[in-house]
């Protein structure tokens, strides 16, 4: 009875037993550190917590007030902290009056190939590496005026289109790209019909970067690169009204903001940015 009295104990916040790192907002990505051999989950789903104590939690555009963060510890103590996830307002643009085939609808070949491109984005998500690639932080993979932001949305001719899934910096086509973290490639195609040159980076525990609409692919799935490492160049292939990056990340399934974690852009650069 006492051993089953020792594994219900619960404390509110032990002292260095959890530390958070990032922002706790609506598309926030949050660097978690505990301690080894430590279990965790977010809201009851289950986290990949490294053998080290470092784990991950995201929050989407839309996630509601509070999230629970739930640590059990190898000695048997419980950690639960409830988090305050503060909310950020989104651009919403409100277009009316366009011709209705440019809004929605597609042809019978763009729909088979929308769903040949799912299955492959599919089998690219499968697996993760446990390894903690994201652990050395991220820097931009383009430099350059932001075109485009996380979770804007437009309304055209009253129909809601899905939010925005990431950041758009302006570029040339042809502009090197380079991987904001270190990972493993899990898909490289040139060839997709809404993204066209597309690129995932595994940055582990169910951490993916994507690279949108690119001219040139550099790498290929298997490939272990480096932060830094150029993958690909700008380019506007796919659904692309000019040549820009577009660069996502997805936290198990759950789009977060990368520029909350890449930081500022450095000023230098943007003078010589080219438009979108």
């Amino acid at each position: 009875m006492a051993a089953a009295d020792e594994r219900q104990r619960v404390f509110d916040d032990p002292a260095m037993s959890i530390s958070l790192q990032g922002e706790l907002v609506q598309g926030g990505l949050v660097f978690g550190q505990t301690l080894p051999g430590a279990t965790a989950t977010l809201d009851g789903e289950p986290l990949m917590v490294s053998d080290d104590g470092r784990f991950l939690l995201g929050f989407g555009r839309d996630h509601g007030a509070s999230a629970l963060l739930v640590i059990k510890h190898v000695d048997g103590s419980v950690v639960r902290r409830a988090l305050d996830i503060a909310s950020r307002p989104f651009p919403v643009d409100r277009i009316d009056g366009l011709d209705q085939s440019k809004v929605s609808g597609f042809t019978e070949a763009q729909l088979k190939k929308i769903a040949v491109d799912k299955e492959k984005k599919t089998a690219a998500r499968a697996v993760t590496a446990p390894e903690t690639f994201w652990a050395g932080g991220f820097s931009w993979p383009v430099t350059g005026r932001i075109s485009g932001v996380f979770g804007s949305q437009r309304i055209l001719n009253g129909e809601a289109k899905t939010p925005h899934s990431g950041v758009d910096v302006a570029a040339a086509t042809g502009t090197p790209v380079k991987a904001p973290a270190a990972g493993i490639v899990r898909l490289a195609d040139p060839d997709m019909y809404f993204e066209g040159g597309l690129i995932f980076i595994d940055h582990g525990q169910r951490l993916e970067s994507a690279f949108l609409h690119l001219s040139r692919i550099d790498v290929k799935p298997g490939d272990r690169i480096e932060a830094g490492q150029v993958i690909g160049a700008v380019g506007a292939t796919g659904r692309a009204t000019g040549p820009h990056m577009h660069w996502s990340l997805k936290w198990m399934g759950t789009l977060v903001d990368p520029q909350l974690v890449a930081g500022e852009m450095p000023q230098a650069e943007l003078a010589g940015s080219a438009g979108n």
